[in-house]
């Protein structure tokens, strides 16, 4: 009786043992307890610089907290919201940048912050299932294209001088040839499938919506054919005189529509 009570001791006490080994072994030791604001920031950007951007972001919210109230969290605010947009978490650093603008307006980093918003949704690359396919920035979801746009006006606007300026400037130039293009191309969508009124529709609301960008010449075209195949006689000679007038070297005016294989606009 005694060597049983004994045994079951033994083995509680063994049981006991395991599970505080297996809880010392789980327990993770934070190398960055009593690390300094600079030591944070000195290896948040070693590993952002070697592109392990998911190692980086939480040593950035470690730097935030620690340096709070000063020039250098903020610094970090910035250098994370980069680094949530280079690690494929676009919409985490989207409120990393809202966050800093409305905590920060008078921040001389403000124009950087902006031309960051918009350069997030700007992203043109589509990967290799765009490439394969052709496709383009004007045949995507436009929603981005235009959030991208305001942040880079408002850059221009309140910092006409900033280094980020020339750059923003050429980019909504970009996202404007871009966004005339997709109501093209839904317009041809329509034309090639004899939906004429939709196709003189789209034609219509890029030519009203958008001035001097090339996607309104093939705009104007479609109008010709979509009111020669409807029987709108006037209308199409109307048209095909703008036509002439405007693009008086268009391809167009001996020339079936013409079917853009790359982005042709695009200035970079």
């Amino acid at each position: 009786m005694q060597r049983t009570k004994l045994s079951t001791l033994r083995l509680f006490g063994l049981l006991g043992l395991t599970a505080w080994l297996a809880a010392c072994s789980s327990t993770t030791v934070d190398k960055y307890a009593n690390a300094s604001p600079n030591q944070l920031y000195a290896d948040a950007r070693d590993e952002a610089a070697a592109g392990a951007y998911d190692k980086a972001v939480p040593l950035f919210e470690k730097l935030e907290g620690r340096a709070a109230g000063t020039p250098l969290a903020q610094q970090a605010q910035l250098e994370k919201a980069f680094a949530q947009y280079k690690s494929g978490e676009p919409a985490q650093a989207q409120a990393t940048l809202d966050r800093f603008i409305r905590l920060h307006p008078a921040s001389p980093a403000l124009d950087y912050a902006l031309y960051l918003k918009g350069l997030i949704n700007f992203n043109d690359n589509l990967g290799i299932f765009g490439g394969l396919t052709r496709q383009d920035l004007s045949e995507r979801d436009q929603k981005a294209a235009k959030e991208s746009f305001e942040s880079f006006k408002e850059l221009t606007g309140r910092f006409p001088d900033s280094r980020y300026t020339p750059d923003a400037r050429q980019r909504m130039t970009y996202i404007v040839n871009s966004l005339a293009q997709y109501e093209v191309h839904v317009a041809r969508y329509y034309f090639n499938r004899g939906a004429y009124v939709a196709a003189i529709n789209r034609a219509q609301m890029a030519i009203a919506d958008y001035r001097d960008v090339p996607a309104l010449e093939e705009a104007t075209y479609l109008l010709v054919r979509s009111y020669d195949a409807l029987g709108m006689i006037d209308l199409r000679d109307d048209a095909r005189r703008i036509l002439a007038q405007s693009y008086p070297k268009s391809a167009f005016l001996n020339e079936g529509v013409k079917q853009t294989k790359s982005p042709w606009w695009k200035p970079f």
